[in-house]
């Protein structure tokens, strides 16, 4: 089992080790029953003693995640030891590099009736027609779209497209500057890959980011979260850890962040670019949301700032119009790019000719009008979701009703027994985001995220009632 350690780090040996298979454990990995490796062959396989292993293993076991038997070794919880095991194959023991999958496990509620879980838009309210119809008319057409490898940046008409969308927005970049990715998800994969390396430090939003936790993760950077207040993550604090531990990256999801619905101002987004210009790191600014305001725009971004080139900006149009096609673009200057199409090309050989000429026409020519409908739907459902929490809500949840974006952020009394509400909410057909997971390691939340995008809105009403009917049954429980 491959576990990368910090040996430098802040965080002690047999804490790292405890924290890293906690990660697998939770996020589904490491599955109920396995057996984990001796204490004294993983002590050989990471280079430390036996002592640093039985202390993490010690760890591991007071907070519930595996189970210890003398004689038989110690086995992932919630699946007897004893008949665990016995006919593991050889996959079970076949090392890996994956710290988390916490993302994976986020969308494997495809069955659930209310999907509070899952931030996206539902279908209804996507143009799927018109970008469908885009596409018949492509395969039918253009067949040899199909046959052809696409430029490694992207289709040139469609980065001329997404620059002229950007203009406006204040980020004045020539489409050379642009490269088209399957998503953000693969820009923030792509950057990581090219960038970060085991031990790097890495600054990101408490919480932040399930999918960019993940990555970084799994590229073995030491993440440092930085908490938030109403103006965005605590630059001032930020300042202070830096003078400990200088970034490498700092990751931003700056305009009604996922998951807490925060939008950074305009000066924390000002000090923010000069905190990376005194230190020579990046910023990669994430921007799904920005355009999903209800009342007045947001801040500029942090790139529309930028004159030295120390933002990597991602805006994704998949989640705002297709999630299907996984169309992204990201906006570097440089060297900086140079690597990143570089990595691009290594990772996937560009993305593919037909979803990009499918999304082109309407980003070039309907995609305005679309979002400002769009906005009005969306702002809809929030403030009926807003409604019905302040009707139904228990005491002691409270909640910050965001201004743009598709998620509520709430907050419990109490972290304890969140674990049981997700049991009780799945068997009632409703899945919601536990807040721990916004975080590395095994950290206690006391918040879970729900969207009230994802379903249509005579169901996102019928659900959040039961959902909230259910909670104040569950916080008024004795047990």
């Amino acid at each position: 089992m491959h576990i990368d350690l910090l040996r430098s780090g802040s965080k002690a040996l047999p804490q790292q080790i405890s924290d890293t298979l906690a990660q697998r454990i939770t996020s589904g990995l490491l599955q109920p029953g396995t057996r984990l490796p001796s204490v004294r062959g993983l002590a050989v396989t990471l280079k430390v003693s036996q002592v640093t292993v039985s202390k993490a293993y010690a760890d591991l076991e007071k907070r519930g995640h595996i189970v210890c038997s003398q004689g038989k070794g110690c086995f992932v919880a919630e699946h007897e030891p004893s008949g665990a095991g016995n006919g593991a194959c050889w996959q079970d023991r076949y090392d890996d590099y994956l710290p988390r999958a916490q993302l994976w496990r986020n969308f494997d509620y495809t069955e659930v009736e209310f999907p509070f879980h899952l931030a996206a838009i539902h279908s209804e309210l996507l143009p799927l027609e018109p970008i469908g119809s885009t596409m018949a008319a492509l395969v039918t057409g253009q067949p040899e779209l199909m046959a052809s490898y696409g430029n490694f940046q992207g289709d040139p008409e469609l980065r001329e497209i997404m620059r002229r969308h950007l203009q406006p927005r204040g980020i004045h970049i020539s489409s050379a500057d642009l490269m088209i990715t399957s998503g953000t998800q693969q820009g923030i994969d792509l950057v990581a890959r090219t960038f970060v390396g085991p031990g790097d430090t890495v600054y990101l939003e408490a919480p932040s980011y399930t999918g960019a936790i993940d990555v970084f993760a799994g590229r073995g950077a030491e993440m440092i979260f930085v908490p938030m207040d109403h103006e965005g993550m605590r630059v001032d604090v930020l300042t202070r850890l830096c003078d400990a531990r200088p970034p490498k990256l700092i990751y931003t999801n700056p305009t009604f962040q996922n998951p807490s619905g925060v939008t950074m101002s305009i000066t924390r987004r000002q000090r923010l670019l000069e905190l990376a210009r005194s230190y020579r790191c990046l910023i990669v600014e994430d921007d799904p949301f920005s355009d999903l305001y209800f009342r007045t725009p947001p801040p500029p971004s942090i790139k529309s700032m930028d004159e030295d080139g120390h933002v990597v900006y991602m805006k994704s149009f998949s989640k705002v119009i297709a999630p299907g096609c996984r169309i992204a673009c990201v906006a570097a200057e440089g060297n900086i790019l140079s690597r990143l199409i570089a990595a691009k090309s290594a990772s996937d050989l560009g993305s593919p000719l037909l979803t990009q000429g499918a999304v082109l026409p309407f980003i070039a020519y309907k995609y305005e009008d679309y979002a400002r409908k769009l906005r009005t739907a969306l702002r809809r459902r929030m403030e009926k979701a807003a409604k019905l929490l302040k009707q139904y809500a228990p005491p002691g949840v409270t909640w910050v009703l965001p201004e743009g974006g598709l998620n509520l952020w709430l907050q419990l009394p109490s972290a304890s027994g969140i674990e049981k509400l997700h049991e009780l909410a799945e068997q009632e057909g409703i899945s919601f985001l536990p807040g721990d997971v916004c975080y590395a390691g095994d950290q206690p939340s006391r918040h879970i995220r729900l969207c009230y995008s994802q379903m249509k809105e005579a169901d996102m009403e019928r659900g959040l009632k039961r959902f909230l009917i259910l909670l104040d049954k569950h916080l008024s429980s004795p047990d």
